[in-house]
């Protein structure tokens, strides 16, 4: 299983950079809003959950993910994307490599099974129970494992992107109207 991550790390290292080339984002950047996207989707699973129960367990529900949100106010969103894309930064221009490469597989690996089977076997189950609670579990197992793939990335030096200098270079050379009034 080990070189199955090993691959699956090294594609989604390869799409990272070539993403990052054409639009000067980082793999960081990706985690970030993929994070922000399973947060919302957290919510959504909680809300979609507990809709129907009774008033003390929607209250209880809804402080916890009160508290929850709390939490991630002061420990998730406290530092900036600029802050973990500078420290990603300086480690790649010391020569190191991203120290959750090896010390995250192992729960990449957990993660990444828990999609495949639970993936599988949550189709089945709404298939014949047509529970849709499903419809919301199976994407946020999806989306944090791509989140530990894409923090275990290292990323290319910083650079504008292809489609930043592409929108970018019209605008500059646009022609001075009083010289084309002249000529």
């Amino acid at each position: 299983m080990l070189y199955i991550d090993s691959v699956i790390l090294n594609m989604i290292e390869g799409a990272c950079r070539r993403f990052q080339r054409l639009t000067g984002r980082t793999n960081v950047w990706l985690a970030v809003q993929l994070t922000n996207l399973s947060i919302i989707l957290y919510f959504l699973w909680a809300a979609a959950a507990f809709w129907t129960a009774d008033a003390q367990l929607r209250i209880l529900v809804g402080v916890f993910c009160a508290g929850l949100m709390y939490v991630l106010l002061q420990t998730l969103f406290r530092e900036s994307i600029e802050a973990y894309e500078n420290s990603a930064y300086r480690r790649v221009a010391n020569g190191l490599r991203n120290p959750r490469r090896v010390r995250d597989a192992l729960l990449r690996i957990s993660f990444l099974t828990l999609a495949m089977v639970f993936g599988y076997a949550g189709i089945v189950v709404y298939m014949s129970l047509h529970l849709q609670i499903l419809l919301l579990t199976v994407p946020l197992i999806v989306l944090t494992t791509a989140v530990l793939y894409l923090l275990a990335c290292d990323p290319l030096p910083p650079c504008a992107g292809k489609l930043r200098v592409k929108h970018q270079a019209p605008a500059t050379v646009r022609a001075d109207p009083a010289i084309s009034r002249q000529s």
